[in-house]
């Protein structure tokens, strides 16, 4: 029976942090954006993130909905605070297209989100972090 259920591979999707400037604040503030580099719109799109420290110490479980996130486009999801960069912190993504559902599960490290591991971000033309 499992080998008849077909999990669709999540392509051309992404989860970012990026570090941006915050004019109201006067800081820098770590944002969570979700990436759509498919020339296809994603519907009723799902990202629930929390975090998970080696201590037993949890974060709140954020949830997010969006109808739709169009192509070639980033959106973004939510403020991470510096204070959890040491836990383990997921991103797990739901969403349809072409009226199936997609789901993955993207990590980020203890200690990963750091501006050592900047990589080239897909359609915002600046630099943070892709989770794995």
């Amino acid at each position: 029976m499992k080998k008849d259920i077909i999990i669709p591979e999540v392509k051309d999707i992404h989860i970012a942090i990026m570090k941006e400037w915050n004019e109201d604040f006067s800081s820098n503030d770590w944002n969570i954006y979700l990436i759509n580099n498919s020339n296809e719109a994603i519907e009723s799109v799902m990202v629930m993130s929390r975090g998970n420290h080696s201590d037993g110490r949890k974060t709140t479980t954020f949830r997010q909905a969006f109808p739709v996130v169009a192509a070639k486009s980033a959106i973004k999801v939510e403020l991470i605070m510096e204070e959890v960069f040491s836990f383990t912190n997921e991103c797990i993504l739901t969403y349809f297209k072409d009226n199936k559902l997609y789901d993955k599960v993207f990590t980020a490290a203890p200690h990963s989100i750091n501006e050592d591991n900047f990589t080239d971000v897909p359609v915002m033309g600046q630099e943070g972090i892709l989770l794995k």
